[in-house]
């Protein structure tokens, strides 16, 4: 279980999470959506202390922090946490000094003490399910922006990570290849892992099991993804032969409870 209990975050006076309180299940995706400015990417670097919280508890697995204004958390306890988590940042974040396969071994042998052979096969087995085997000894600077974020997918979930954050991990590709990245994501969650995925595509975020809504800024509601994807088409995870029936006897819960989705530019909100 991943848990969030009451975390809030500020910045100076500007307060950006109030009282968030979220819980993941690991085997599960989560899907964060909202407009941009809602705290969506602060909360992902909450989770994996790239940003202190002010106040609350992280829980993630066995591990549990607790944080208090004032009150100094260890380096031995972020790290041990922080272990726990694989980020796919927003603008990709790969050391330019380092090529694709080596930015994917990088945390594997510097901070796991892998074997450099034992990194290597694990990184370009990573790399061949995001497509990228073939780019594996190319620099980053000589690989697209959407070559880019597979190579940052592909070191997200290298490692027994029990939970993947990923911050608009398919911004930067065609709906194909963008497809098959979820489809890697959902993968390593099946497995085992957590994930909690931000995103402004309602196709996408209908690959998830939960759901949280971002409204306006510092108000997040957790939800049930089957609200959500009731309200849009079913991923190629969950099609089968009998969807197209299964859909027909929702579609008059859909009515009655009157799930609405709209979007208004960056804007997604779950109304009822």
């Amino acid at each position: 279980m991943i848990g969030l209990t009451s975390i809030e975050k500020r910045f100076g006076d500007n307060l950006v999470l109030k009282s968030v309180s979220v819980a993941i299940e690991e085997g599960s995706v989560t899907a964060l959506v909202g407009p941009s400015g809602g705290g969506k990417s602060t909360l992902l670097r909450c989770i994996n202390l790239l940003e202190i919280p002010t106040s609350g508890t992280v829980r993630i697995g066995d591990e549990t922090l607790e944080f208090r204004p004032g009150v100094k958390v260890s380096t031995r306890d972020i790290q041990r946490l922080r272990l726990q988590t694989g980020m796919v940042f927003q603008n990709f974040q790969l050391f330019p000094h380092r090529t694709a396969i080596e930015n994917v071994m990088e945390g594997l042998v510097t901070v796991l003490k892998w074997p450099t052979a034992k990194a290597r096969e694990r990184a370009l087995a990573l790399l061949e399910k995001v497509g990228m085997a073939h780019k594996a000894d190319a620099w980053p600077a000589t690989l697209s922006g959407g070559q880019q974020q597979r190579v940052a997918i592909a070191r997200a979930l290298v490692g027994d990570r029990r939970l993947v954050l990923a911050d608009e991990p398919t911004g930067a590709l065609d709906s194909q290849t963008g497809e098959a990245v979820l489809r890697v994501l959902r993968a390593r969650c099946d497995a085992g892992a957590g994930g909690l995925l931000v995103t402004h595509e309602a196709r996408h975020a209908a690959w998830a099991d939960g759901l949280i809504t971002v409204n306006q800024p510092q108000d997040m509601l957790q939800h049930s993804a089957s609200m959500y994807c009731r309200s849009c088409h079913q991923p190629p995870h969950r099609r089968g032969r009998r969807s197209h029936e299964a859909q027909r006897h929702r579609r008059p819960v859909v009515e009655e409870r009157r799930f609405l989705l709209r979007r208004r530019g960056d804007l997604l909100r779950l109304e009822r």
